[in-house]
């Protein structure tokens, strides 16, 4: 276990999110099936297992590295034991074209914390042992994380650290066959996008190749920004791919709350990515010296649970 990852700072149970009165401790008893078929080769429908009606998947993003990189595993511990399924967890990179101020400000505490690709994938190999549910899809910048470095070399350090799935950001489109095949190579499901407007080209190719599951963009911007989606654009664009991939589709941009996301199960998805809202508890808990990680479990606890006190 690298330096800064101490045993200690992974209990089973440390900083878990609340449970209500009386409701099952489901994060401690597992469902077998459930849980063999969220490990049954990283790909398809078992990304988001545990989903069913009125429960939804939930994808929350983080930066590594912020909260601070050490505080990584007591955060994927939280929500290990908690009611989320996919971490996805980004390498830092400045100045993204496609975040708002809210993520562009945490990746910048990463980034000046000295928070390297390495140390991330460090981290995540010394707290993977310990999870039993939760997964990790990785997302990294290819101009700033991925130049220069062969890419099959890349892919299987993703793999081989325990990430489940890859989002591989601003990869130009002269290399995604070969980002596609050096992923099967590796045995790696990939996360693909496309937006709500995409052409149906651009779309097709999205499903085609998602693995570990499909991001679908709610709408243009930046992430963080409060543009309401067009419903029925968002409707027939969730229905032409969930007819085009056996893969999850998650919805992302514009999502903040349980009511977000219950309009978004509505409308035919899969999961929900929720991004800038986590993202600015994390950063008002720093602001104001209160742990982060707490701060972040309170948050995800509303998403599931709404009547639960925050902290």
């Amino acid at each position: 276990m690298p330096d800064g990852f101490p045993a200690a700072r992974m209990p089973g149970r440390a900083r878990g999110l609340p449970r209500p009165p009386g409701a099952p401790d489901t994060a401690v008893r597992a469902d077998p099936a459930a849980d063999a078929a969220a490990r049954d080769g990283g790909s398809g429908p078992g990304f988001f297992a545990r989903r069913r009606p009125g429960r939804p998947g939930l994808a929350v993003f983080v930066n590594a590295g912020d909260p601070p990189l050490d505080a990584l595993p007591d955060l994927a511990a939280m929500l290990d034991d908690g009611d989320v399924d996919c971490l996805e967890l980004a390498v830092p990179f400045p100045d993204s074209v496609t975040d708002g101020p809210v993520i562009r400000r945490s990746a910048d505490r990463a980034l000046a914390a000295g928070v390297t690709l390495d140390g991330v994938l460090d981290a995540v190999s010394a707290l993977r042992p310990r999870l039993r549910r939760l997964r990790i899809a990785l997302l990294a910048d290819w101009s700033h994380t991925v130049k220069g470095r062969d890419l099959d070399d890349f892919t299987r350090s993703v793999a081989d650290a325990g990430c489940d799935g890859l989002l591989l950001h601003g990869l130009p489109p002269r290399l995604r066959d070969a980002h596609y095949d050096a992923a099967e190579r590796a045995g790696l499901p990939l996360v693909t996008t496309c937006y709500a407007v995409s052409d149906p080209a651009t779309a097709a190719e999205a499903a085609r190749h998602a693995s570990a599951y499909l991001y679908l963009v709610a709408h243009y911007g930046r992430s963080g920004t409060t543009a309401a989606p067009d419903h029925e654009r968002l409707a027939a664009a969730l229905g032409t791919l969930r007819a085009a991939t056996r893969a999850p589709v998650a919805v992302g941009f514009g999502v903040r709350t349980r009511a977000d996301i219950a309009v978004l199960e509505k409308l035919g998805a899969d999961a929900a990515v929720v991004g800038s809202a986590g993202v600015s508890a994390i950063e008002q808990a720093l602001d104001t010296g209160r742990d982060p990680v707490e701060a972040f479990a309170s948050f995800v606890a509303q998403l599931r649970h709404p009547t639960l006190p925050t902290t």
